[in-house]
């Protein structure tokens, strides 16, 4: 599907899931068109709609945010009052109240949030699910046209071998509820608020998941320095880096890059350098860490 299909299909998703939910999307504006559609609309909503498949996701997310809410944990908000997730033909639609301007939290602010986070209880009115570190990769290997299939029969044995190293971790801290994806992007700053972004993968797990993120930020791609990674650590604690089990949470958590930059370049063929570029690191023909890899949506 091209870019331009992807946005009319996503706004013909958003007119019916609008009319379903009696809510009006006339003058919806397209923010971002990535592994979400994201549209603003008047009065401080935001319109989330999934990819196909993600039903049962999309319904634990708006579960999660609320219980957050309730827990005292700042996050995205869902517009209350408002059943959700709408379901067309597949996709999900969940409606969110927008965040005031803001920007990505600082390490200092990750590691506060993190920790707050990490030392919730688990929720007992919904089943929050178990982290699954390897959750659409497959799919996403099988849609990446742009790449030879010798690329992704490399790529379908290091998910293997990735999940056969997985399996095998070492001692973990005590298992927590997990953000899943809790780089600086997903937790911003918004005024006095630090609020955590993209619910849709909060599940119980090793906290080191959620630590890694900042790890490979550093030491990966150079997204923030080694003096803010000290921050991070004496802020929450604890150094992912010096668990016996960090290098192999970095590599999935490279790879699950590496497959979304293949799933946009399968929707968006100019930004296939990018997939070359990651799966060249991968396999250890562009040198050490850190490495100059582009963000993609």
């Amino acid at each position: 599907m091209t870019q331009v299909s992807a946005e009319t299909a996503a706004r013909a998703v958003l007119d019916t899931a609008g009319r379903r939910a009696g809510i009006d999307v006339a003058k919806a504006e397209l923010m971002r068109l990535g592994e979400n559609a994201l549209y603003r609309l008047p009065n401080r909503i935001i319109a989330r709609i999934a990819r196909s498949g993600q039903l049962a996701a999309a319904a634990r997310e708006v579960a999660v945010a609320r219980w957050l809410e309730a827990s005292g944990v700042d996050a995205v908000r869902v517009l209350p009052d408002v059943a959700q997730p709408v379901d067309v033909d597949g996709r999900a639609v969940t409606w969110w109240q927008e965040l005031p301007p803001h920007r990505e939290g600082t390490a200092l602010q990750v590691a506060t949030a993190l920790r707050r986070l990490h030392d919730l209880p688990p929720p007992t009115g919904f089943n929050i699910g178990r982290l699954d570190p390897f959750v659409r990769l497959a799919e996403r290997i099988d849609r990446a046209v742009t790449l030879s299939e010798a690329d992704r029969a490399w790529m379908r044995a290091h998910l293997s071998d990735l999940a056969v190293r997985y399996a095998a971790l070492p001692e973990t801290l005590p298992e927590s509820v997990v953000h899943g994806d809790a780089w600086i992007g997903n937790v911003v700053s918004a005024g006095n608020r630090v609020v955590f972004l993209d619910l849709e993968r909060c599940s119980v797990g090793p906290p080191e998941w959620d630590l890694t993120s900042t790890a490979v930020k550093t030491f990966t791609l150079a997204g923030i320095s080694v003096e803010d990674y000290a921050v991070f650590v004496r802020a929450y604690g604890y150094d992912v880096t010096a668990w016996a089990g960090f290098e192999v949470l970095r590599d999935i958590r490279e790879f699950r890059m590496t497959c979304m930059a293949a799933q946009v370049a399968a929707e968006n063929p100019a930004r296939h350098d990018e997939i070359v570029l990651r799966l060249a690191c991968l396999r250890g023909e562009r040198g050490s860490r850190p490495w100059l890899w582009t963000p993609v949506p």
